[in-house]
């Protein structure tokens, strides 16, 4: 049995845990060892429960000490329990696992997560330890695009996989009536809230929270009591933003129309909850889990009309795209999905899950990342 260690900082909430633990599922599956090293988090049970190994190191931290330090950690991790192959999934624990593969002389996969800063050569630099793998997996053909021409890399050395549903979790008919009034109950929506909007994302200043509620505050302007706004996320102790978020509610007169309600665990109940979800990124997402994620729950998506995003939202059939940070364009747009009507929002949301059912599929994102393995180990089992 050939054992993949799997590198990253946490195990907390994002689309990098989540692709972490579904590979993870695919490698027990397939008779392989999985093994995840990490500083640890909320999602540690549910690793266990699909029988991978979990070690706990202070990967989260960017202190170059440290760094180096845990580089002789994941190499006696690696030594320890016979890996055959170590897979990063972000740029400070890479490098770390970058130098314990070398000096076990064991192939290193990386996956580009995201479309990283680079406004200095140090960072440009820091990054480019995401593209020192033997193989780059990119989460879209977006993020391959870029690692292509950002690092310079042959195509042949970059993967695009995008990441993947759980189509059986995120499914409308496996959703009870009763997890989606608990939820709105917990929310405390209006007694007639109108459309609700569901911006589940983690908090901070590019997801677009100020820009929804911006928007909101100027559809409810001209059609009173039509819309109500939840902000569903971690702010992973973004306080301040929270607080900026609060202010712009309470100066808007919104109080009574959106609700900032934290993390959701039941993500599909959340999505079956509202009515139409909102994805208003500021910067260019690598790929967007959200949007497919409210597609495969058959809810149309209004995305802002860059990166995977772009990818992943087809404009007038699976939703509405709208030029990054315009508020007036966002509320338009929010605006025609109002006027679409029951009928028309319904038949958009099935035309997405159809599409998410066809292309995102997390059977689809395991298989290829295991044909990446197999191409540098061989047969896993």
């Amino acid at each position: 049995m050939k054992r993949i260690l799997q590198v990253l900082p946490a195990l907390d909430a994002g689309g990098v845990e989540r692709t972490t633990l579904e590979i993870a599922e695919a490698l027990v599956r397939a008779g392989a060892g999985a093994l995840v090293a990490s500083q640890g988090g909320r999602l540690e049970p549910e690793l266990a429960r699909i029988g991978a190994e979990h070690a706990v190191l202070p990967l989260a931290s960017k202190n170059p000490l440290v760094i180096h330090a845990n580089a002789g950690r994941l190499a006696a991790l690696a030594r320890a329990r016979n890996v055959a192959l170590i897979h990063a999934r972000s740029r400070a624990p890479a490098w770390s696992a970058l130098w314990a593969a070398r000096r076990l002389k064991l192939p290193f996969v990386t996956t580009y997560h995201g479309i990283y800063n680079a406004k200095t050569p140090w960072k440009r630099a820091y990054n480019a330890v995401m593209a020192k793998g033997d193989l780059v997996i990119a989460n879209s053909h977006y993020t391959r695009a870029h690692v292509i021409a950002a690092h310079g890399l042959a195509p042949e050395r970059v993967i695009a996989i995008p990441r993947g549903v759980d189509l059986g979790r995120f499914n409308p008919e496996a959703v009870t009536p009763e997890r989606v009034a608990a939820l709105r109950s917990a929310w405390g929506l209006p007694p007639e809230p109108g459309l609700v909007l569901l911006l589940a994302a983690r908090l901070t200043r590019w997801k677009g929270q100020a820009l929804a509620i911006a928007a909101l505050a100027r559809v409810l302007a001209a059609r009173p009591n039509a819309v109500a706004l939840v902000l569903a996320g971690d702010s992973q102790g973004r306080s301040a933003y929270v607080q900026e978020l609060e202010a712009h509610i309470t100066a808007a007169g919104l109080g009574a129309r959106v609700r900032i309600v934290g993390h959701v665990e039941d993500v599909p109940a959340a999505l079956s909850a509202a009515d139409i979800a909102l994805a208003p990124s500021l910067e260019p997402e690598a790929f967007g889990r959200a949007a497919i994620e409210a597609q495969a729950m058959a809810r149309p998506v209004i995305a802002a009309d860059h990166g995977g995003l772009a990818e992943t939202t087809i404009a007038g059939e699976t939703g509405l795209l709208t030029p990054p940070g315009n508020v007036a364009a966002l509320a338009h747009a929010i605006e025609r999905m109002i006027d679409l009507g029951p009928e028309g929002r319904a038949a958009m949301g099935a035309r997405a899950r159809a599409r998410t059912q066809g292309l995102y599929a997390v059977e689809t994102l395991q298989k290829e990342t295991l044909r990446v393995y197999e191409r540098l180990i061989g047969v896993l089992a």
